[in-house]
């Protein structure tokens, strides 16, 4: 057996409180890329900081004044960063709805995965992503396998991802595959 693989934390301003009755109950998969097709997480990480350098590429301005962030952020190498803990509502999945519930931010966990429309996401983000959806769902029990679904599935009408590159099947079998978690957390509230 490997040694557990240890998942950093780089705290985001950009979160809140749950609505206090509220039960974390899903995991919505999401994919970014900054600038638009580079897989580098620097810009990403920056931006989920507050630290972001508008002026850095000429398309990043429009993210001026956009606060977002995501719970955590699978890398192509797989490696995976924490950005919020997961009792507290990251900024992920804005205005939203699944099956009649609306505000998925108060009840999910968003995990953004470097990627885009055009390109294959690698094997390494398959299996990582499973590997940490089966430990979110062993501290989060009333998540199930049918309730990790996709940004495009709860705000339809706005996003796309993580898009038809993404492959449902390719993440079922990783998801199978996975026996053992072999996660920890830099700071233990996940």
């Amino acid at each position: 057996m490997s040694a557990p693989k240890l998942i950093p934390f780089l705290p985001s301003p950009h979160y809140s409180a749950r609505p206090e009755q509220a039960v974390i109950d899903m995991i919505v998969l999401h994919a970014i890329s900054l600038p638009d097709g580079h897989f580098s997480t620097q810009y990403v990480f920056d931006l989920f900081q507050g630290n972001l350098d508008h002026q850095a590429q000429p398309n990043l301005a429009a993210l001026q004044d956009v606060q977002v962030s995501a719970h955590f952020v699978v890398a192509r190498n797989g490696e995976i960063t924490q950005f919020v803990h997961t009792p507290q509502r990251a900024w992920h999945a804005g205005e939203s709805s699944w099956q009649g519930k609306h505000d998925c931010n108060d009840y999910s966990i968003g995990i953004e995965m470097i990627g885009d429309e055009r390109q294959s996401f690698s094997q390494q983000q398959y299996t990582e992503t499973a590997r940490l959806c089966r430990c979110l769902m062993q501290k989060h029990p009333q998540i199930q396998q049918n309730r990790i679904i996709g940004h495009q599935d709860v705000a339809p009408t706005r996003k796309w991802d993580p898009g038809k590159q993404w492959s449902w099947a390719k993440f079922s079998r990783s998801f199978a595959h996975i026996q053992q978690q072999n996660l920890t957390f830099d700071r233990p509230s996940i």
